[in-house]
This record gives C-alpha cells, structure tokens and sequence, in this order.
C-alpha cells in the first residue's frame, strides 16, 4: 500500500459532477483552498449533468417573451406547489427551498449562466403540461431551455473556471479517490478518509475498476457532500420505492452509470446525517433500451411529443390526462396497478420525425456540437433526427409495420404474450381517428394537440399535423415498448438554505454540507413529490452556489 497521506485544506467537495464544480469554483472565487475528490478519472469530470439533455427551468425569460409565453413568479410558484405536494412535517426546508430556487429562476440565474458563457436555444419546451386543475401538477406554461450545447454545455463553463483555479492553485483536484468514511472530531466533521483506486482510463460512463492501490485522508474546515443519487443501484431503487406506486418494477434499465450508486449517501448518513424523503423519486416511463449501450442497463428517454397513442400492457389506452408529456409520476403510478412493468406507444413514421426527440447529450449531435444547419434539419427533414432512425432500425424496442394486425402480432411477439387483443387496438385507433380531422371534440388528447399547436415552439418542432393514426399516407405503423427508467432520487439529506446538514437529532453539523441530488437538489427534497422538469440541474447550479458561497463566508 501507498504511504498514508494526510493533507490540509480550507474545503474538501465530494463529488466532481455539476453541483460539487459549481461549489467548489465559488470557494475558490472566494480566495479559498479547495480540493475535489472523485472515485471516478478525470475523464467523467461534470458527472450526470454532461449526460444530459441541458434543459433549464427559467421563469420569465426573455426567451419565453419571443415567443409570447405570459409567465410570473406567482404562476411559477403556484404551479411548483401543485406539483410538490408538500405534505409532511419534512418538508419545512424543502419548501424554504422551492421559494428561494422559484425567485432564482426568475432572477439572477439566467444572467448569472449568461457572464459565463452559457447560452440557451432559443425554442422553449413545454414539459410536464399536467391536464388537472390550475392548482394542480404540471406546468401551465413551456418552461423548459435547452441549453446550447446540451449537457457538455452547462459543465463547460464551470469546468474552465475549475482549471483556472487550478492554476492559482486554490483548487485541486484528486481523482480516483474513493471515500470510505467522513472524520468528526468533538461533533464537528473536518476531515475524509479512503482508498486510492488504480488508474483506469476507461471511457466516460463506462464502469470502472475498483482496485485499491493505496489509502488517503484529507482535513478541512468543512466538507461538502456531492456524491449524486442512487439510480444505478437497482437494489436500493427497489428498497425504497414507495408503496404508493406500486411494486417496484422487475424489470428496469438505467439512466445513469453504475457509479451512481449511493454508496457515499449511506456514509453520510451514517455519521449522522438526516436524510429525508427517501422514498421520493423521479424514474421515467419512457425507457427504451441503448442499442448501442455505453454503461451497464443502459437506457434512453423518449422526450415525445403529444401525438403517439399510449396503451398498457395488456392494449388499453391510458386514462387522461395520461398523454406523452403530461405528468411523469402519475404514469409510473397507472403502468404499475397493472400489474405489468412495461406499456407501448403506437405511432406513425409522420409523428415520429417530428415529435420524437430522446434525452442525452449523446443523442443530439446537433444541440450538443451547437449546429444551427444540422438543428434546423429537425423541421425540414423527411426522417427523423439520426439519432431517432438509428433506434427505429436497431433498437429492440422498437417494431415498424405497414399493417396494424402485423404489427399488433409483432408487439404480442416482443412481449412474450397474447395480452393484445387485435381487435381492442383497432377499435380504440379508429375511434380517436374518427375525430382527429376536427377543431371541436371530446378526446380529450386529442384537444391536448390543438393546444400543442396554438404555441408556435411546438408547432415549429414538436407537434406533427393532426392526422389518423392509420392513414397509410403517413406510415409506416411504429409500436415501441417502453420500460421503467431509473434517473433521480427526489428525496437526501436535509439541509438549510446554506446548505448545511441537519443531524438525526435536528441539529445541524458544524462543517458538514450536502449539495445537487445528494441533498434532494436542496432542502432534502425541494421537488417534493414530483417535478416540472428543467429542475435537476437547476437545483444543482443553485444549492452548489449556495454551498459554496456558505462555506466560504463561514471561514472568514
């Protein structure tokens, strides 16, 4: 074994993903020393957050006002309550948190990204639309901006001034450092210890190996907590999926690598820490196995727009306002009373090239290599994006057909059953194509598409022209099967507006901070019970500039 090593510092972040480098750059802004550590190589640096689609929840932006999107801090707040569904004696920071992070969305944030170099595309989505009352889940207006550049584009800024740090030296970074245990000396935690893993430079996302090479411990005045969620670990998913959805599914694939294990969750907690809300959580019913997979389990989210017809396991179309886009968890919570982990959408090749776009950097050459010409192919083309095509062609989830009693059959195949009924299909098919030609009507999906296309970012990109389901003119006939996606843990240790880590006995710990998921994105739980989308990266920017800017000022 390497000789142990123990060296002193101001701050130590565990953690090298978006909210431990958005920490550790404010401590370091602050003229304060800094050293990140990350079981992980360098070459996963910025962690989930590069993986993503980039999407940032922004209120009153002057992308919305382009675009003739009337939004408020009041209509935000009102929607963010209607989603969060606060409801336990927990949930005191996390609503203190919800407050703060609305007024950041509608102030500071967008400037703040915008000194720095971020920039937003300039089309607003419309995520999680709900379809309940005005108090009720969803949001009312399209919140949702893409970040130019994608993932990769919200890290980049916040990497560089990692680096220039790194020159001044005030921040240094140890990868392939594992923490095995948190120091406290007299209550207060100063300090972590571990094991040096061996050098691996296997490409991002893919599993690493875990031979000890050595042992560390590194002292400070504070340590924040970054480690991210759980999502990779099926086990724990499983072990705190909460009874009101269900039985956990059997079969789920994953949205994030296999280091996303919450190992470092129960090491904190362990020494003390509250951890809360746990069995809150945000898991995708979209999932469609990679083809072309780079961690284990991998998945992708379809991101659909509003036309493709959503059927059960067994072929009955999910109640509304269950449509694609509308409200994530109650979906989870409909496909699971099935008894039934999986559902399928039936589509055609004409909504497919316009309204399937799939989550991740990875699967957005255009957004991601900021290329206007290849973005703007996604309204003129006669296929659908590459990506998209490349999944139609190769991936098993998906089925195409030019007839809808060989495709019900292939659909029977894939499932390894007889639960499809051809003749259920058909006759719900041809019951919402009866109406799809006019402006008036009572299927109710069907207004949630002429609503779609009264906003001019939807109609330009996201929504097909209304037409029937089977008119040849626009096949082929698609079916996909969709499975449970593992991504967020809604719930993680509970921390106030600093961000500092209240102790089993509700006190909090002197230099023991907790950031991004780790911390439920703030508060232990500021989405509460579900998310208007946008959030996660949000709740990560902010609660690590909080973190940051606390733990430096706490110094002196």
């Amino acid at each position: 074994m390497a000789e142990h090593l123990v060296e002193q510092t101001d701050v130590i972040v565990v953690g090298a993903g978006l909210s431990g480098l958005v920490a550790a750059t404010e401590i370091a802004d602050a003229g304060k020393r800094v050293i990140v550590v990350d079981q992980e190589g360098e070459q996963s640096l910025g962690g989930q957050a590069f993986w993503s689609f980039g999407g940032l929840f922004l209120v009153n932006s002057p992308e919305q006002r382009r675009l003739g999107i009337k939004d408020s801090f009041d209509l935000a707040m009102q929607d963010w309550i209607g989603t969060a569904g606060f409801d336990r004696d927990e949930d005191f920071w996390p609503r203190q948190w919800a407050e703060a992070y609305v007024a950041f969305a509608a102030g500071e944030k967008r400037d703040w990204l915008r000194a720095m170099g971020h920039r937003i595309f300039p089309v607003v989505g419309w995520a999680e639309r709900g379809g309940y009352d005005a108090m009720g889940h969803g949001n009312s207006v399209p919140r949702f901006h893409v970040t130019w550049g994608t993932g990769p584009g919200i890290v980049e800024p916040f990497e560089r001034r990692a680096r220039e740090a790194m020159k001044s030296g005030r921040l240094t970074f140890r990868f392939r450092h594992r923490v095995d245990a948190l120091s406290i000396t007299n209550g207060t935690v100063d300090g972590i210890s571990g094991a040096v893993l061996a050098p691996d430079n296997v490409e991002r996302g893919k599993s690493s190996s875990r031979n000890v090479v050595g042992e560390f411990a590194l002292k400070a005045q504070a340590v924040i907590v970054a480690s991210g969620g759980i999502g990779g670990n099926h086990e724990l998913v499983r072990q705190n999926w909460p009874k009101r959805l269900g039985e956990p599914p059997k079969f789920m694939i994953s949205g994030v690598p296999e280091h996303v294990d919450g190992r470092m969750i129960g090491i904190t907690e362990k020494s003390g820490a509250r951890q809360i809300n746990r069995d809150r959580m945000w898991h995708y019913v979209e999932g469609i196995q990679n083809w072309n997979p780079i961690w284990p389990r991998h998945g992708i989210r379809i991101l659909p727009g509003p036309s493709s017809m959503w059927f059960d396991a067994t072929g009955t179309r999910l109640p509304a306002p269950l449509f694609p886009g509308s409200d994530t968890l109650g979906q989870l919570q409909y496909i699971m009373s099935t008894g039934y982990d999986y559902s399928w959408f039936i589509l055609t090749q004409s909504i497919i090239k316009k309204e399937f776009a799939l989550s991740g950097s990875e699967q957005n050459p255009d957004l991601t290599g900021k290329s206007w010409r290849m973005t703007l192919r996604r309204a003129t083309n006669k296929g659908a994006p590459a990506p998209v095509e490349a999944f139609k062609s190769h991936g098993v989830d998906f089925i195409v057909r030019d007839k809808i009693e060989d495709l019900v059959a292939a659909m029977n195949k894939l499932a390894g059953s007889d639960l499809l009924k051809l003749e259920h299909v058909r006759m719900q098919i041809e019951a919402r194509d009866r109406e799809i030609a006019n402006p008036y009507v009572k299927d109710a999906q069907v207004m949630n598409i002429h609503n779609a296309r009264r906003y001019i970012g939807d109609k330009l990109i996201r929504t097909a022209s209304p037409h029937r389901i089977l008119d040849p003119a626009q096949g082929p006939l698609i079916a996909v099967k969709l499975n449970i996606l593992t991504r967020k843990t809604l719930g993680g240790f509970e921390t106030d507006l600093d961000s500092r880590v209240f102790g089993s006995e509700g006190s909090i710990i002197p230099g023991l901070y907790a950031v991004g998921e780790a911390a439920g994105f703030g508060g232990g739980g500021v989405h509460g019970y579900r998310s208007l989308e946008g959030t996660f990266l949000g709740g990560c920017l902010f609660s690590g500039r909080n973190a940051g800017r606390a733990a430096a000022k706490a110094l002196g």
